[in-house]
């Protein structure tokens, strides 16, 4: 079973340490994302349409909004993973749009000597819980050098859209639609008639003005929401679920287990807020 070693919440984002032996869905963050390997079996991510192996030898990097999913080798002991997510406008305070807070340069890049004692060292320094500014000051440093090393070499990753980037008013207005009523029940085809588009034109719409689908929106922010209000409150995880729209209970927790890898239970035990 997967399960969460520690959870900090700050304003750089998350950073978290995962055991983790089962697959994900498909899913995608607003924060920008890294994945490095800490000890046990590799696994793998896709990311978009590339294969990145994750191993001992390299690190992942997405893009805001860019959809993944993590698999693992072994199913049975799974491995140990430093997984941050990066907050854009802590990374680039004041710039216009997410694309020009965060863009690594491509997915997968090998870690050098100097990155790899500092994954260490951040790892080293959420075990034992260190504090807010000592952590920020160490998350800082590797974040900046992972995005250096991100581009010192010609990638394969291309331009990502953002959602700043909408430009066609019947996408802006569904988007809208779905912030206002976010929920589990909301019904996409109810979406696109109110945005005057029909259920194709406006799944392929959505998708070709965001670079992701609707369904992967909603669930973005539903997770977001989960996650919120799991560390930032003490409501039930079944309120928590209902309030999100989900039938029940197990409903909420099949959601949450699969796009972040444990129960919300699990995550709530294991998570710090900075």
């Amino acid at each position: 079973m997967s399960r969460a070693i520690a959870v900090f919440h700050g304003c750089f984002g998350r950073a978290t340490i995962y055991q983790l032996n089962r697959p994900f869905n498909v899913h995608a963050h607003r924060e920008g994302h890294l994945i490095f390997h800490l000890g046990g079996s590799d696994g793998s991510i896709t990311v978009g349409d590339k294969f990145c192996p994750l191993n001992a030898s390299s690190f992942v990097a997405v893009c805001p909004w860019e959809p993944h999913n993590f698999v693992p080798s072994d199913l049975d002991q799974g491995a140990l993973f430093l997984v941050l997510y990066v907050n854009p406008e802590w990374f680039t305070p004041g710039a216009p749009s997410d694309a020009a807070r965060l863009r690594f340069g491509r997915q997968l890049t090998s870690r050098t000597s100097t990155i790899d004692r500092q994954i260490r060292h951040t790892a080293a320094m959420i075990y034992s819980a260190h504090t807010l500014n000592e952590l920020d000051r160490e998350l800082r440093g590797l974040i900046d050098t992972c995005y250096a090393e991100s581009w010192r070499r010609p990638g394969e990753a291309s331009e990502r859209r953002v959602l700043e980037g909408v430009t066609d008013f019947r996408v802006r207005k569904s988007i809208r639609l779905i912030q206002e009523g976010l929920g589990a029940d909301i019904h996409l085809d109810d979406v696109a008639r109110e945005s005057g588009l029909s259920r194709p034109h406006f799944y392929k719409l959505f998708r070709s003005q965001t670079g992701v689908t609707p369904n992967l929106y909603l669930n973005t922010l539903l997770m977001e929401r989960a996650i919120d209000v799991l560390v930032k409150t003490e409501k039930p995880v079944a309120d928590i679920g209902f309030d999100l729209g989900f039938s029940s209970q197990s409903a909420f927790t099949r959601f949450f287990a699969s796009n972040v890898g444990m129960a919300p239970t699990d995550y709530r035990g294991a998570a710090q807020l900075l």
